[in-house]
């Protein structure tokens, strides 16, 4: 059961996107499900894809590897690298589409991810902002379905919370 959909929002002067969810859910547990690679794996992807990371160092200068792994083989690999942590409140990261080996590719915008976490042991809220290098890059990563993509993850990230 879904506590709150996810509020999307796009800033074109300040080359944004935001998105705001609210689970009800503690803020430790939420917290673990974005900086645990187990706990990601099983929420992440949009199905019928599924994330399988590779790799995770949860730490400023670290980073997190992961691929989506398509039902049809149509793999992507990602990296997330960690900024700035602030624990059970932000996480600063650059998110880059990459090879297995995490070398960055420059066929799909760098996105620079700042998520804020805030709650209780009831209910947790985050709330994330994505800035873009450019509008193009902004409106590229939107036509591929982003929106989509990841409501399907939040939603996801919702049912393994409620179990």
């Amino acid at each position: 059961m879904t506590t709150n959909d996810a509020v999307y929002t796009k800033d074109i002067d300040k080359k944004t996107l935001h998105v705001v969810r609210s689970f009800a859910a503690s803020l430790e547990q939420v917290w673990k499900a974005w900086t645990e690679s187990e706990m990601l794996d099983k929420w992440w992807a949009p199905k019928p894809y599924r994330a399988e990371t590779k790799t995770m160092d949860f730490r400023v200068g670290g980073y997190w590897l992961y691929c989506m792994m398509g039902p049809k083989g149509d793999n992507q690999w990602c990296r997330e690298s960690y900024k700035k942590i602030e624990p059970r409140q932000a996480i600063h990261n650059d998110t880059n589409f990459c090879d297995a080996d995490g070398n960055i590719s420059n066929d799909f915008p760098t996105m620079h991810w700042t998520k804020d976490f805030r709650g209780d042991t009831k209910e947790t809220t985050v709330s994330i902002e994505i800035l873009f290098d450019s509008v193009a890059d902004m409106d590229t990563v939107v036509k591929k379905g982003f929106r989509e993509g990841f409501a399907a993850g939040l939603n996801n990230l919702e049912e393994l919370l409620s179990i």
